[in-house]
């Protein structure tokens, strides 16, 4: 059995599920991207290649090794997309959530069944229908879990709002000796440097106090201000539009002193060392032209 344990970002890894990039299958037609910024490589002809972004994904997978953690991977399934794992389920203390994602991606969770045999069905979790909510919105934070969401009305016009209020006030319920804090994201369908698709595209708590924090992601001043806060302005690297779009927030934690990074994050991978993290580099950016990046494409299952 696996004995779930995930209560933060950033305590030692175990063991996570790595997606996978073997198989997904053609170009999709402009219509059906998922967001604006698979569309625009979609048009420019630069849409990433499967064995491009298989490399990328074993260099991640290499890295764990190194820091001997436990990957599972998802069944392969043929012509599609199986790289987002933390879009499709989350783990908050021994629990893990079965997230509601977009209907067209349903089969990505039946292809972690390995992983999911093994854990206690009793801390299996499914949302109610109404209740929206994938990982990459979710981030655990000792006392606090942080979500990011969308409060307006116009909720349904975007495809890139994936988190709810009711997926939000139904976390507050299974968890009410936490703080579930909420946070409007910036969406657009179509401009991709305005788009935060998750809360991971533009904020990232790290070890030793720092965290990574894009102000524009923020719809609403006071809740960007209040992770200023909490953190202290001292401790936040701020990154910019152009930053936000390459992904720069959507890092991975592997210990409180350990970060896997992509390669051409120079300004920020500059100032990690600084701050004394030991920056792991691997090369991500043909899977970030699909808007994810590595906290996108873990799903972190225990941490000490």
């Amino acid at each position: 059995m696996i004995k779930l344990n995930i209560n933060d970002e950033i305590s030692r890894l175990r063991a996570v599920v790595l997606g996978r990039a073997d198989s997904n299958g053609p170009v999709p037609k402009l219509e059906d991207a998922y967001d604006p910024k698979s569309a625009e490589h979609i048009k420019a002809g630069t849409y990433p290649k499967d064995e491009d972004m298989v490399k990328e994904m074993e260099a991640v997978a290499a890295v764990f090794e190194k820091y001997n953690v436990e990957v599972y991977r998802p069944d392969s399934i043929e012509d599609y997309n199986q790289i987002f794992t933390r879009d499709i389920a989350f783990v908050i203390e021994d629990k893990f959530f079965k997230a509601n994602i977009l209907e067209d991606r349903s089969k990505e969770i039946d292809a972690i069944h390995s992983v999911i045999d093994e854990i206690d069905p009793s801390k299996i979790i499914e949302f109610p229908e109404a209740a929206h909510i994938e990982g990459g919105d979710v981030m655990p934070w000792g006392d606090y879990i942080f979500v990011g969401t969308y409060y307006g009305d116009d909720y349904s016009d975007y495809i890139t709002a994936r988190t709810n209020m009711k997926g939000v006030e139904h976390l507050r319920k299974l968890f009410p000796h936490k703080t579930v804090k909420s946070f409007s994201l910036r969406k657009s369908n179509t401009v991709a440097e305005d788009n935060a698709l998750h809360l991971d595209c533009c904020f990232q708590p790290l070890g030793r106090g720092k965290v990574i924090i894009h102000k524009e992601g923020f719809l609403v001043e006071e809740e960007y201000e209040w992770l200023v806060n909490f953190f202290g302005k001292e401790n936040c690297f701020h990154i910019s539009k152009r930053e936000m779009y390459d992904m720069n927030s959507n890092i991975f934690s592997i210990s409180p002193d350990v970060v896997i990074s992509e390669k051409n994050f120079t300004r920020l991978n500059t100032w990690l060392r600084e701050q004394g993290f030991t920056v792991e580099e691997v090369p991500y950016a043909e899977i970030a032209k699909q808007e994810g990046l590595l906290r996108c494409s873990t799903l972190p299952l225990i941490r000490d």
